[in-house]
């Protein structure tokens, strides 16, 4: 088995839930596990990675992995929202996954709203991270393709094309096909042609 696994998907494919899953299944086979999440993340709270289906674990929140390193006795680390961390801090879950036994599992967001890579992400693809595709449809209704983008709406229902990369919070995303995403953030309909 790999040592370093990256779980991406868009919002809402149940990657938290899944993540939460996991560890419990670890735990429950005698494996211990550590579960981390980004001190950025508090949307729904602050010491532990929730699922929009309702479950949660408990989880150690942490701004950066700089002096960070699992206990002894950890068999897996489990990584929510992974793209709000650095490349430097994927550099350091690479070499725990190469000198020691511990499996690392990431989850997380592979493009931003605006159709950008998160540097994290890119990282783990940059090393050889065994990549995971968990897949969800498109939440414009009507539409059952695969969701691969992301659509940030503002207060009044138009879509942001510009700012930060990280803005936590899912009230005003979506999840959406690139057929979508084109028509609605690039102005471009199946014909290829038209203007935001």
């Amino acid at each position: 088995m790999a040592n370093l696994h990256f779980h991406y998907g868009t919002m809402g494919c149940s990657k938290s839930a899944q993540l939460v899953i996991n560890a419990y299944n670890q735990d429950k086979n005698g494996n211990k596990t550590e579960i981390i999440k980004p001190k950025i993340d508090n949307r729904f709270s602050e010491d532990k990675v929730n699922s929009r289906i309702g479950i949660s674990a408990p989880a150690t929140v942490l701004s950066t992995l700089q002096g960070w390193k699992p206990a002894l006795d950890t068999k897996m680390v489990l990584i929510d929202e992974i793209q709000f961390f650095s490349p430097e801090d994927v550099d350091i879950l690479v070499r725990i996954a190469d000198n020691t036994p511990v499996i690392i599992m990431c989850y997380g967001l592979m493009v931003d709203s605006n159709e950008h890579i998160f540097p994290a992400s890119r990282r783990l693809i940059e090393v050889g991270a065994k990549l995971h595709r968990m897949e969800s449809t498109c939440q414009i209704p009507g539409c059952m393709h695969l969701a691969t983008h992301h659509l940030r709406f503002d207060s009044a229902g138009n879509v942001i094309r510009e700012g930060a990369q990280i803005a936590v919070g899912d009230s005003n995303y979506k999840s959406v096909c690139r057929q979508h995403f084109n028509l609605l953030y690039h102005g471009i309909g199946k014909e290829g042609k038209g203007s935001r």
